[in-house]
């Protein structure tokens, strides 16, 4: 699949881009050879390939939630800055 230079001023135009006509040129070549890239990529067949979301098997790192010690209404407000009665004080908020 190959690019045309009108193609590449109008790309240009509507990224609000101004080329000189180095870059225009330079531009071409390089999204056309793009281009070709991917077109052989989409020749490649994938019939018996699995959609997948992720190129390698991705896991959950995360530890396993398990019940441990619970801290008493008293040992968890201990070092509380402010408290109320048998809560946490926070600021009112509005």
């Amino acid at each position: 699949m190959l690019i045309s230079r009108e193609d590449v001023e109008h790309v240009a135009a509507l990224a609000r881009l101004a080329l000189t006509d180095e870059e225009t040129d330079k531009l071409t070549v390089e999204l056309g050879q793009i281009l070709e890239h991917a077109g052989k990529i989409s020749e490649i067949d994938t019939a018996g390939v699995e959609p997948s979301a992720h190129a390698i098997k991705v896991t959950n790192v995360l530890r396993a939630d398990k019940v441990g010690d619970e801290l008493s209404q008293e040992e968890a407000l201990a070092n509380a800055p402010d408290r109320e009665d048998d809560a946490f004080g926070v600021p009112k908020i509005v």
